[in-house]
């Protein structure tokens, strides 16, 4: 966008110099709006728009110079209202654009078997879809064959495809109403659910490896500290206001068969450690016993135990084991066989174990969110060894005010060099340059009015006021000092050069106001870059 504008004002510049000159003395014969003084000096016939402003701008000219401290006062006055308005803003990077659909995922218990999480999904499907603003559903539910998303048979990926929004019984429905409606109809199938977008999920998931908003990741060496520091973090988060869909990490849970070999029982029967290990190997995991020969193809043959008793520990405790001496004595006899839950998954980044508390927000700004979930989270008291790390969508969000705080600064200073090259005035050039903060004030408080966070969206229209801002008073600037040139004086320079100037700053604002017309009343997909005007 910054290299389209650039190019744009490039190609202006170039025009204004070359085209329009050639085309007016080509085209323009006898101009309608200039005519000749008895002085001899062509004069600007007005138009009746002009006229009308000038009626109601000239007298405050007037009056604004006649008291230049009540003017100074309110000036200062109306940039501190600016400056607090502007501190209260919300803070995102872009406004979250309504792709029509929804994504969905649904987290099941990690012990769920394919079949389960299947039967369960397709339960889910047919009371979501029963909505009426439901179009449809499709799921994606553990690995594909192509494994670029890789997840676990437990963990169901949706889109719902809405209908058009004409088509629903009510058309006013704002989204997140039907999104909260929809929530609560998958919790009576499915407790653990995620909502967000399709392209917005995949886009999270590209930033930080979590498919939400926020990511808060644990870091540490012992898995049950991270546990239970997650746990409070998750609790800290669900109680600032706009969380939603906030969870913990499935890094637990997950059934695990434990074998251990009584030693002293298996060296009783003339059986070592390593013996019993691999009968158990053999039974679950199976183990070759032999090959098959078809022409020049070779199939190993492999032996284990039936699918039913490898998961059922009464059956595998009766496995035989034949020692050295030709005993046979069942697995029971030389270990114990447990179940229970063990580890789903042990993620690790930068040499730590990590643990991710996930959530996403409604409502409410992300950089507000995270600012008061920050103050809520650091009441928690971290163990030696552990400490947090935030990202997601809120990445984001910080490089582009690092960015922002780097190149504002530098851009500001630009400018003031090129003022002072073209008026060769600190002083004049400070006054012109006066009008860019003043200008951003009712940016500012537009977007505090209509309850919209400040985002990079926001900044780039501030800076088309600020470049309007500039060309104004650098415009006013020279009207002045042409007068006071020609020897009048400072009050009358000033009044004589702002009305003189009427015309072009006129147009200059009103080019710009009606070229963000279609940006303001734009709806549909993608809008939400440009405005929220059904917010307004």
């Amino acid at each position: 966008m910054g290299a389209t504008v650039m190019l744009a004002l490039v190609g202006a510049f170039i025009f204004s110099f070359t085209f329009v000159p050639a085309m007016t003395a080509l085209l323009v014969r006898d101009p309608k709006n200039v005519h000749i003084g008895p002085d001899g000096q062509a004069e600007e016939r007005e138009t009746f728009i002009l006229r009308f402003a000038r009626k109601f701008i000239q007298p405050a000219i007037k009056n604004a110079v006649s008291r230049p401290k009540i003017v100074l006062i309110s000036a200062v006055v109306t940039l501190v209202i600016g400056v607090v308005s502007f501190m209260s803003l919300g803070r995102e990077f872009i406004p979250t654009l309504d792709e029509g659909d929804i994504a969905m995922q649904a987290l099941r218990v990690p012990s769920a078997s394919l079949e389960q999480s299947l039967a369960m999904q397709m339960a889910l499907e047919r009371a979501i879809k029963a909505q009426p603003e439901v179009e449809t559903m499709f799921s994606r539910t553990g690995t594909a064959e192509a494994a670029v998303d890789p997840m676990p048979p437990n963990i169901s990926d949706s889109v719902i495809v809405l209908k058009d929004r004409t088509d629903w019984p009510d058309p006013g429905l704002e989204k997140e109403e039907l999104i909260e409606r929809i929530e609560g109809v998958a919790a009576q199938q499915i407790g653990n659910n995620s909502f967000s977008q399709p392209i917005e999920l995949r886009f999270n998931e590209l930033i930080s490896g979590v498919r939400t908003d926020l990511a808060v990741m644990v870091y540490g060496d012992d898995f049950d500290t991270l546990q239970r520091v997650a746990d409070q973090v998750a609790t800290a988060l669900r109680e600032t206001t706009g969380s939603a869909d906030v969870r913990v990490e499935q890094a637990s849970g997950l059934p695990t068969l434990t074998v251990s070999v009584d030693r002293t029982a298996a060296a009783s029967y003339g059986l070592s450690a390593a013996d019993v290990s691999e009968a158990v190997s053999a039974g679950v995991g199976g183990a070759e016993a032999g090959r098959i020969f078809e022409g020049d193809r070779r199939f190993d043959v492999v032996v284990r135990l039936p699918d039913d008793a490898r998961n059922d520990p009464a059956a595998l405790a009766s496995l035989p084991i034949v020692s050295d001496t030709g005993v046979i004595v069942p697995l029971s006899s030389v270990a114990r066989i447990q179940t229970a839950e063990g580890p789903n998954q042990i993620s690790r980044e930068n040499g730590s174990r990590r643990m991710v508390v996930q959530a996403n927000v409604r409502g409410r700004d992300l950089g507000g969110f995270v600012t008061d979930a920050q103050s809520q989270v650091a009441e928690i008291a971290l163990p030696a060894g552990v400490y947090l790390d935030w990202g997601g969508q809120f990445e984001n969000l910080k490089r582009a005010e690092q960015r922002f705080g780097l190149v504002i600064p530098i851009v500001f200073v630009l400018i003031g060099v090129l003022l002072f090259l073209a008026l060769g005035s600190f002083a004049e050039a400070g006054l012109v340059f006066a009008c860019v903060p003043l200008a951003l004030v009712g940016g500012a408080l537009a977007l505090l009015l209509r309850g919209m966070p400040f985002s990079v969206s926001a900044a780039v229209g501030f800076i088309a006021v600020s470049g309007v801002a500039t060309l104004n008073g650098l415009v006013l600037m020279q009207a002045i000092r042409e007068r006071l040139t020609a020897g009048l004086t400072p009050y009358q320079a000033a009044i004589e050069g702002a009305s003189s100037r009427l015309r072009a700053v006129l147009t200059t604002a009103l080019v710009a106001i009606v070229g963000f017309i279609p940006m303001a009343l734009a709806h549909g997909a993608g809008a939400e870059v440009q405005n929220r005007w059904r917010r307004w």
